[in-house]
């Protein structure tokens, strides 16, 4: 009898959770990932509403054979209070993307979408170093893409946000780290080497583009958070225009070996 490969009484689970979760792509490239390093583990998606987060983080909590998440939205920030501890990033922004156990059970967090963000678009030809950058949302994903392009070197951020307190608190957050490089703006790109979308616009079809395309010049680079929709209109609009691009897609393929170094321990 030829029996299918796959999860057995081993199996070691971490579950991805968000709502929607229909366009994520972690789950494959989690569980070949573990595969690969030869561990009996797997990622399963679970739809999560925003309601549904405490009885769903309490009913997970004592699940023994869960030993990490993956977090998507809306969920980043308030998952960040189910952690007993965390990285310096998801602390001082008070926001994780993945979560591991400690070794009495509770939960470490860690904020992992900035340094994959930045690192997909090195990959693709970005060279943040000097840059003078656009930074479109400041959530979850945008506060970690504003730390790691500070990190990366850019001479310039802009960050604009449709909530104006957003952006302040951002500022106040990384004014350290900035050092007088990052300021609040316009969605307007002239004059910039990169343009970075961390905002949803784009995962419908009737979103409007969150930059005038007309603005885009082909020495700029664009890429784009929002992951399962192959090319954004954002994207298709700079890639007519010229530009380099990088995609949600390419995110998350760049964070996976972060991320799996993170769930084992690796640098611990």
């Amino acid at each position: 009898m030829n029996l299918i490969k796959g999860p057995t009484g081993r199996t070691r689970l971490y579950p991805l959770f968000g709502d929607p979760i229909i366009y994520v792509r972690s789950p494959e490239f989690f569980t070949r990932g573990m595969i690969a390093r030869g561990q009996d583990a797997m990622c399963i998606p679970m739809e999560v509403s925003d309601h549904a987060l405490d009885p769903f983080m309490k009913g997970i909590s004592v699940v023994p054979n869960v030993d990490g998440l993956l977090i998507t939205m809306p969920h980043k920030f308030n998952a960040f209070t189910y952690c007993a501890t965390g990285s310096e990033t998801s602390k001082r922004l008070n926001v994780v993307s993945v979560m591991r156990r400690n070794a009495d059970g509770s939960w470490h967090g860690d904020m992992l979408d900035g340094d994959a963000f930045v690192k997909a678009q090195i990959d693709h030809g970005a060279k943040p170093g000097g840059a003078k950058a656009l930074l479109l949302g400041a959530g979850g994903a945008g506060s970690a893409i504003a730390i790691s392009l500070l990190q990366a070197g850019v001479r310039e951020l802009i960050i604009h946000d449709v909530s104006a307190e957003r952006v302040d608190r951002l500022l106040e957050t990384i004014a350290d780290l900035a050092g007088g490089r990052a300021r609040a703006g316009d969605a307007d790109p002239t004059g910039c080497d990169m343009v970075c979308n961390a905002t949803p616009m784009g995962m419908d079809g009737k979103d409007p583009l969150p930059v005038d395309a007309s603005l885009l010049r082909p020495t700029m680079f664009v890429g784009d958070v929002i992951a399962g929709h192959d090319e954004t209109p954002l994207l298709r609009a700079a890639r007519e225009a010229g530009c380099g691009t990088a995609n949600g897609d390419h995110m998350v393929e760049a964070v996976q070996t972060i991320m799996l170094d993170f769930m084992l321990n690796r640098s611990a």
